[in-house]
């Protein structure tokens, strides 16, 4: 379609909006101006800006401030958190969708093949996570309760985090194949990082029921990601678009490419789309067979 017009925008957040501390395995947590301001184009022309990330609900609203997607006169957001475990609405916070698990036989198999691996599973009410052990410094944000592995898993849960500083991502790669984790689904990180969710919940699904809820399509969508995570939102979107640094697998499905982080890529497919506050396609180079 030439006339194609994103009327819904997927934004991955690290890596995607926000750039990679060198060899830290963490991101800045500041936007760049380039990225604010095609965010804002995006936004004054009405379209829906939909944060979409692994993160934990309460690790994605501080994005959701910084980049003033929130005010008097703006509609409540919608966020896609827990890689589309959870959708919830804000400001003021509030959860409308959860999917939930029960994680304990595929936690139990892969301590088995990493003993020494730390777990995570998130804990709204203190708006942090409960863990085995502590995670490497910045890895995790808000408060980090140790808790027996048992405990953690004794009831049905959004999403578990595994890490293994001592693994590779082969390592997890492989071992996601090798276990057939029934009942549960698996992403594997940059690092050694290991994401467990329900059976059929990615960001795709979560970005689904918020299609669903304003009347949308996923061929109204533009996503834009750079992880293993962001596979599914971009096959669903009707222009997926994977950054400059993404791994191949996330290039090998996309419709399109756009600069890496370091070089705003966001923010230059969104200036393809918005100018000057108004929804106008620059161009449909990168779609599948010329359609959108």
């Amino acid at each position: 379609m030439t006339n194609w017009v994103p009327r819904l925008v997927a934004l991955d957040i690290d890596g995607t909006l926000l750039k990679w501390v060198d060899g830290g395995g963490l991101t800045h947590e500041q936007i760049s101006p380039a990225v604010y301001d095609a965010v804002h184009l995006a936004l004054d022309s009405g379209a829906h800006v939909v944060l979409s990330s692994g993160r934990s609900p309460h690790g994605m609203t501080p994005i959701a401030d910084l980049l003033d997607l929130h005010g008097e006169e703006r509609e409540r957001l919608w966020i896609v958190a827990s890689n589309g475990a959870v959708v919830l609405r804000y400001p003021p916070f509030e959860i409308v969708y959860e999917e939930t698990f029960d994680p304990r036989d595929a936690v139990v198999a892969i301590l088995e093949r990493h003993p020494s691996a730390l777990v995570a599973v998130e804990d709204r009410e203190q708006q942090g996570y409960r863990v085995n052990r502590h995670f490497p410094e910045g890895e995790l944000s808000g408060i980090l309760t140790i808790t027996d592995v048992a405990e953690m898993v004794a009831e049905p849960v959004s999403r578990v985090i595994i890490r293994d500083p001592d693994a590779t991502v082969e390592d997890f790669v492989e071992l996601g194949r090798s276990l057939g984790l029934h009942g549960t689904d698996y992403v594997v990180g940059w690092t050694a990082w290991l994401d467990l969710t329900p059976v059929g919940v990615s960001k795709a699904s979560g970005l689904q029921y918020v299609v669903d809820a304003v009347g949308l399509t996923a061929a109204d969508a533009l996503a834009i990601g750079d992880g293993r995570n962001d596979i599914e939102m971009l096959q669903w979107a009707g222009r997926g678009v994977a950054m400059g640094q993404a791994v191949p697998e996330v290039h090998d499905v996309a419709d399109a490419s756009t600069d890496s982080v370091e070089q705003d890529g966001a923010a230059v497919e969104l200036n393809r789309w918005f100018r000057d506050g108004r929804g106008t396609p620059s161009s449909t180079q990168g779609f599948r067979d010329g359609d959108a």
